[in-house]
């Protein structure tokens, strides 16, 4: 006999966040460029959530940092922690922020180089400022994720954590594309001492950290749809023939889509994606949420409407999978919120058998 959820879906949230605020993230011929990955991005998705009958909010706990040591180094980790205190040192103007505008550095070139210039190796571009509470809101965007892990593998069929920053362009040491700690990766890594996992990536863009991090492992299963990096960010990985290397062979497939995809196109991708992770039987599944799938974003150029994202929500929850989402990136702020809460309405009303 069947029936339906009434339990509430566990929200973890950290207010942290908010000490990640660059007041740009570059410039062009008109001056400064202000960041699409703003506060107000994870602001809006908790005050939509706010509005359901079904949203639990909880704070993480601190993890401390050996969880994050399992997928990024020490030596990576540590210059998030000091890249803009140091950098502060010699550049004593308030309400600025470091942007890292060195590139191409092997590690053994960036061990004789000062703090500013090592973001060559460390960062790889001018989305991952660097301000003075960056380091914290990364860390406690990663305890989210770990809260979230934790709540699942304890009770509960869905828990979402409202990670920002966004994680899945980070690597094992290098951040990129808004993100500095690799969330999904960090919560996978800590699933798979329990069991197989199954990392689905939905954002818009490739989540080329995850692939890295995982590309020649077999327990870790991922899978991204996207845009095409022959047009679309990261531009270098995302392809169709990167499927894993060594034991991962085989265990990572890319999915990437044109621009001007709609429902009917994304739900042929989304239909293999979900026959691949049915196959590989995993005993979790961590979503990697963007919602800039959506047809308004300005960082995207897919046709999905809210009513589509409800569905892609409602096809990904009928694996009936112990499912952490992961929010990543979206950034069309007066819709955010609604399209977040479409994407989990499904999970939280899912049939359970």
């Amino acid at each position: 006999m069947s029936h339906y959820n009434s339990a509430t879906m566990k929200i973890f949230y950290s207010p942290n966040h908010r000490q990640h605020d660059p007041p740009f993230e570059g410039y062009n011929d008109s001056g400064a460029q202000p960041s699409y990955e703003k506060a107000e991005r994870a602001d809006t998705v908790y005050a939509a959530l706010q509005e359901t009958d079904w949203a639990e909010f909880h704070p993480p706990a601190d993890f401390g940092l050996a969880a994050i040591l399992a997928v990024h180094s020490a030596a990576y980790t540590e210059y998030l922690r000091s890249a803009y205190h140091d950098w502060k040192i010699h550049s004593p103007v308030d309400g600025m922020a470091f942007i890292p505008g060195t590139h191409g550095i092997d590690y053994q070139q960036s061990q004789t180089l000062s703090n500013s210039e090592q973001a060559g190796f460390f960062l790889l571009d001018k989305t991952v400022a660097m301000a003075p509470g960056t380091f914290s809101a990364a860390l406690h965007s990663a305890y989210c994720a770990l809260a979230g892990a934790q709540a699942l593998a304890e009770n509960g069929s869905t828990v979402f954590s409202l990670c920002r920053p966004p994680g899945h362009h980070a690597g094992q040491e290098i951040g990129g594309g808004y993100c500095y700690f690799n969330n999904a990766a960090i919560a996978a890594q800590w699933f798979s001492n329990l069991g197989k996992v199954a990392i689905l990536d939905v954002d818009y863009h490739a989540g080329n950290g995850t692939q890295a991090i995982f590309y020649e492992r077999a327990d870790v299963l991922t899978v991204s749809l996207h845009g095409d990096p022959d047009f679309e960010y990261p531009y270098y990985a995302g392809h169709a023939t990167e499927m894993g290397a060594g034991a991962g062979v085989g265990y990572h497939r890319n999915l990437p889509l044109p621009a001007g995809t709609d429902l009917s196109l994304y739900l042929g991708a989304l239909e293999s994606a979900l026959e691949l992770i049915t196959r590989f039987s995993p005993e979790y599944l961590i979503v990697s949420a963007g919602m800039d799938i959506f047809k308004d974003e300005p960082l995207g150029s897919f046709k999905l409407t809210q009513d589509d994202i409800h569905r892609v929500g409602r096809e990904i929850s009928n694996l009936e999978l112990p499912t952490l989402i992961v929010m990543e990136g979206g950034y069309h702020l007066s819709t955010l919120g609604a399209n977040f809460r479409a994407f989990l309405e499904p999970f939280a009303k899912r049939e359970l058998v």
